[in-house]
């Protein structure tokens, strides 16, 4: 709402304004440059048909019309408003005549213009107001405009922010799922590595718990979680386990989003197949300045049928979220591996 205030120094404004179209007149129609009091009444009688022309310019006609694309209207009413107008400057300019001559209509020496000038100097004022409203209410909508995107844009960053909220909860219970049917197995056949077992579960806990909530941690971080996560199944397969791991070059400061790899881990452990008595895994990170290339291959019947889980399609939202347009993923199946090859592209190279 705008205040009282603002109201009357709107009105002080337009008071002013027209006072100094009135002295402008006053000053261009009389001879020589000369102020007369003959001119100023004659300017007095021309101000109605000014003030009404103009204020009916950019009041109506440009805000209810121009502006809103109804261009056909507004070339009708333009065309109205300029008919009408000039049927009473011409009314105007004989009664101003008329007046100051007590109805003789002798020549008024002080006033030296004519009428066709008289209406170009009062559709000069009408037209130089109305391009300042234009360009006011042009700005005005470019001010919306931009506001509107910004809160479009904050909308979209808190929808973001709580899908990815979502989806993070949801690694939760799927890593609890899946690590605690490990831990159970130890508890049924009263195994003695079952404490060392409990003691690497509460670190995984513990990172899973307290860094997946942050935007981005260390990549070395990531990297020795999965490594935990590795030696507990380790501890679960004992002699059935062939993993090759390796992280080349990556030991640089560079951060990623956390919980990225780890599901490709869980579901290669839960969906590798045992061939020969062997679950072979192989595990590849390399890394520099720009990219993180990761790579993970299991050994795999296809005969089988291989389910992408939870976690797989939980990672692939995520990535669309978080590197949309900077990923590379590729998932290949052949008869004896199920290999992912994913492909990040950093932006502080």
């Amino acid at each position: 709402m705008k205040s009282k205030k603002h109201y009357i120094k709107q009105t002080l404004l337009h008071l002013f304004f027209w006072c100094a179209v009135l002295f402008i007149f006053t000053l261009v129609f009389s001879t020589g440059n000369t102020l007369d009091v003959n001119t100023f009444y004659f300017s007095v009688f021309l101000m109605p048909i000014t003030i009404g022309t103009t204020y009916i310019s950019i009041y109506k006609l440009i805000p209810d019309y121009l502006i809103t694309k109804r261009y056909a209207l507004f070339s009708l009413y333009t065309f109205y408003t300029v008919i009408i107008s000039i049927f009473c400057i011409m009314f105007s300019v004989f009664f101003g005549l008329a007046f100051l001559t007590d109805f003789k209509f002798t020549e008024v020496v002080s006033l030296s213009r004519n009428t066709i000038f008289i209406i170009s100097c009062i559709y000069l004022v009408v037209i130089i107001v109305s391009a300042f409203k234009l360009l006011k209410l042009n700005l005005k909508q470019s001010k919306h405009n931009a506001e509107l995107e910004a809160k479009i844009l904050e909308a979209q960053l808190k929808l973001k922010q709580q899908e990815l909220s979502y989806l993070k909860m949801q690694i939760h219970p799927h890593f609890l799922f899946n690590t605690l049917n490990t831990l159970y197995g130890f508890a049924l056949k009263k195994s003695e590595t079952t404490p060392d077992l409990i003691l690497k579960l509460s670190n995984l806990l513990d990172y899973v718990l307290y860094q997946v909530n942050k935007p981005l941690v260390e990549l070395k971080d990531e990297i020795n979680h999965i490594k935990d996560y590795i030696s507990l199944e380790q501890m679960r397969f004992n002699d059935t386990l062939n993993i090759d791991f390796k992280s080349d070059n990556c030991i640089n400061n560079l951060e990623i989003a956390p919980m990225l790899f780890l599901p490709f881990v869980e579901n290669s452990f839960k969906h590798g197949k045992i061939v020969n008595g062997t679950l072979k895994i192989s595990i590849a990170f390399k890394c520099d300045n720009e990219h993180i290339d990761f790579s993970i291959t299991n050994s795999h019947q296809n005969n089988q049928s291989t389910k992408n889980g939870i976690g797989l399609e939980n990672i692939k939202k995520r990535l669309e979220l978080l590197y949309k347009n900077d990923y590379d993923l590729d998932i290949s199946e052949t008869k004896n591996n199920y290999s992912v090859q994913l492909k990040l592209h950093l932006n502080n190279g």
